[in-house]
């Protein structure tokens, strides 16, 4: 399994990002996909899962301002983050599986800095 996180930066608060995940040595079209980030000094937390029927779960922390989508075709899942706040400065994790309680990180993650 192998999983490759990209689209992270730095950005004002208020602002949006795109990260993508791409994969590859699973059936990535058979899986759930997860979201998950960890701040400075604290531990992980689960943001958003994604069925492989393409239902999609949110923490309450992000509900409405972030997306969670996939493209079984490129083998890859997508977080868009509109609205971010400092709050949402963390590494961000791509992880297989879809709910909070059942996933695991295989990639290096990508940082994500909100400030003014």
């Amino acid at each position: 399994v192998r999983l490759a996180e990209s689209g992270g930066g730095s950005v004002q608060p208020g602002g949006s990002l795109r990260l993508s995940c791409s994969s590859s040595g699973f059936p990535f079209s058979r899986y759930g996909m997860s979201w998950v980030r960890q701040a400075p000094g604290k531990g992980l937390e689960w943001v958003s899962g994604i069925y492989s029927s393409g239902s999609t779960r949110y923490a309450d922390s992000v509900k409405g301002r972030f997306t969670i989508f996939r493209e079984n075709i490129k083998q890859s899942v997508y977080l868009q983050m509109n609205s971010l706040t400092p709050e949402d400065s963390a590494v961000y994790y791509c992880a297989v599986g879809p709910t909070s309680d059942a996933y695991k990180i295989w990639g290096q993650g990508t940082q994500v800095t909100v400030s003014s």
